[in-house]
């Protein structure tokens, strides 16, 4: 994405999921997967746009999952889940950086070692100075998805906008993978998506996104270049616009 290329937002939020650092079905991260993020990530930089991102962690472990499968306490699986998010961020950052990106991992729990605390001011000080910034962690709770943070941190850095990366096009009006008739939305409302139950954040993203009126871009972060055709304002997936 070029330095002159269009663009319809100044300050995003990119949510990718803890799959998109492997393949369907994979597990960790794989450098190929990794490469891809990284390098539309600092495309995206390099056009001017201030980008922040949150990653999650189900690469590794999901805390609901590992918690209903075994017999961990849920918060113990959701703080391991934490973790997690940790190491798929250091690796976005180092790559990122060896693609001549800045970048800074800020985590919603310590670990000072190796990442800054989240403080506010600070992270909308480093996007400012055009340093991409990787939230990890979370929100530093457990219960807590990393869609729920994406929704806040985004509402806190006054993002135009929360991008979510997914492996799917986009949100349908029924589970494609049950209804082969599924029909893919351009265009919904936060209305639309919590009476059909729509998944495509849970629940306490949706309602904090319809409260404080933050648009989201749902698309498939699988097809080449889909960050950049919709930072450039193109019809990919599914946009919510709040009224």
């Amino acid at each position: 994405m070029p330095e002159n290329a269009p663009r319809s937002y100044k300050r995003i939020l990119l949510k990718i999921s803890g799959e998109g650092f492997c393949h369907e079905g994979g597990f960790g991260i794989e450098a190929g997967e990794l490469k891809n993020i990284a390098q539309q990530c600092v495309d995206i930089c390099k056009s001017g746009v201030e980008l922040a991102v949150v990653v999650g962690g189900g690469n590794f472990i999901r805390g609901a999952t590992f918690a209903e499968d075994g017999h961990i306490p849920r918060a113990t699986a959701d703080y391991m889940g934490m973790l997690a998010t940790v190491l798929n961020a250091l690796a976005l950052q180092e790559t990122m950086e060896a693609l001549g990106q800045p970048t800074r991992v800020m985590s919603a729990i310590s670990v000072h070692s190796v990442a800054e605390p989240f403080i506010r001011r600070r992270a909308v000080r480093h996007l400012e100075k055009g340093r991409c910034i990787v939230l990890a962690a979370g929100t530093g709770n457990p219960f807590f998805t990393t869609d729920t943070c994406a929704a806040l941190r985004a509402h806190e850095i006054a993002a135009d906008v929360i991008l979510k990366a997914t492996k799917v096009d986009g949100i349908y009006d029924s589970d494609p993978k049950k209804n082969p008739n599924a029909k893919l939305l351009t265009n919904a409302s936060y209305a639309e998506v919590l009476e059909k139950q729509l998944r495509v954040m849970d629940l306490t993203a949706i309602t904090f996104c319809m409260d404080y009126k933050i648009p989201l871009v749902v698309f498939n972060l699988r097809k080449q270049g889909n960050i950049a055709r919709v930072v450039a304002g193109e019809n990919i997936g599914t946009k919510i616009v709040p009224v």
